[in-house]
């Protein structure tokens, strides 16, 4: 399995990006995996403040429904649009094409205590 070492991960298995205080937030190749086709991704809380752990939507793959949960506190600013009519772009690319939503962070510095690759690597085994 891919997991970058450029990106942080949560037990909940959501990776995250940063970029200044703007994250890019997906599920990791792992999950995408556990879940297998991915049919839909519903994200109702854009421009919303959450805190970290909150739900921020759901993915639907062709047995199941999950919740996608918040990895820190902040507020959504975007949805990726491919997902609307290309789901599948989360199980083919989870890193890249497949991100989910975009975020304002509140405090940076929380994503640095997220996992690395290696500490996500360990919860998967």
């Amino acid at each position: 399995m891919n997991f970058p070492s450029n990106l942080r991960y949560t037990k909940d298995h959501e990776w995250i990006s940063l970029e200044g205080n703007v994250a890019t937030i997906g599920i990791t190749d792992f999950a995408q995996r556990e879940l297998g086709d991915i049919v839909y991704v519903e994200v109702e809380t854009i421009g919303k403040p959450l805190e970290a752990g909150a739900v921020f939507g759901t993915v639907e793959a062709v047995k199941t429904v999950s919740d996608l949960y918040l990895p820190v506190a902040g507020t959504i600013t975007e949805l990726n649009a491919a997902l609307g009519s290309a789901p599948e772009l989360v199980n083919n690319d989870p890193y890249n094409a497949g991100w989910m939503i975009k975020m304002t962070v509140n405090n940076p510095a929380d994503v640095d205590a997220l996992l690395d690759a290696a500490g996500y690597e360990a919860v998967v085994g």
